[in-house]
């Protein structure tokens, strides 16, 4: 249908994609029809400026992202950009909290945090708060480590500025007045002594002023907010700049189905 593709994966893990475009080497598809090119801002100008390329679409952070859809948009070429997360799951007093519990501990801190659809922030209401200090206990228990490590629960983070950064924000949660209730830093694993290992961190006390909650921090850091109502739900959810997804749990249809047409948000999930 002409829809062939070029696909620029990230200089700092290509290996995904190359197996991608292995297996579908293997399922028999057209040669050509989807091809692979590495490299960095170079390769990524030069396919925006190339008359063949019509039509771009990214995932990352934000600077990048207002550059590729700059370029591509000001030579009349369409543009989707998805950049930054900070996804929040709202809990309400009514939710199941087995439920609520299993889907947090993935959610929050799988893939050590470093995935688009990660759950940053929780949004607990009403004495739903009391659950954090359970979710801290949990979080305690789930480790990073290497890949053919039966007992890891997620890998290290990307690269070692990633780690510095990450920790820094961490320093920066505690300074600015946040309760720490579960710290990941300074995480070893045997065998890897120069592994860029964060574990789980879990804050509490925090506010939309801290750097926290303000940055992308894309690392297993998660931030707990309480507020009264699904009203005031509603308005820290909606006057967030990320709005990338977010999720409710409550057993109220009814509260189901409002936060689901009110937020702003691109991709919403119930329960």
């Amino acid at each position: 249908c002409g829809n062939a593709m070029i696909l620029k994966p990230s200089e700092q893990v290509p290996l995904a994609t190359m197996r991608l475009i292995e297996l579908f080497v293997e399922a028999g598809a057209p040669a050509g029809l989807v091809q692979v090119i590495h490299g960095d801002k170079d390769q990524v100008n030069y396919l925006l400026n190339h008359e063949d390329v019509v039509a771009t679409s990214f995932v990352g952070s934000v600077p990048v992202a207002a550059h590729v859809y700059r370029t591509a948009t000001n030579q009349l070429k369409r543009a989707q950009c998805f950049a930054g997360a900070k996804n929040h799951m709202v809990v309400m007093p009514d939710a199941d909290k087995a439920t609520v519990m299993n889907a947090l501990v993935g959610a929050t801190v799988g893939a050590a945090g470093q995935r688009c659809m990660a759950i940053s922030v929780i949004v607990f209401v009403g004495e739903t708060i009391k659950w954090a200090d359970d979710l801290a206990e949990r979080l305690r228990n789930v480790n990073p480590g290497a890949w053919d490590d039966p007992n890891a629960a997620f890998g290290p983070v990307i690269t070692p500025a990633s780690k510095q950064r990450i920790e820094s924000l961490i320093e920066s949660g505690i300074t600015q007045g946040a309760t720490c209730l579960v710290d990941g830093r300074g995480v070893v694993v045997d065998g890897y002594p120069d592994g860029n290992w964060v574990g789980p961190t879990l804050f509490k006390d925090v506010s939309t002023d801290m750097d926290i909650y303000q940055q992308e921090i894309f690392g297993p850091v998660v931030c707990c907010i309480n507020v009264d109502s699904l009203d005031a739900a509603l308005d820290l959810v909606n006057s967030s700049p990320y709005g990338n997804g977010t999720s409710i749990f409550t057993q109220s249809g009814i509260s189901a189905r409002r936060y689901q047409h009110e937020v702003e948000v691109g991709q919403v999930g119930i329960n």
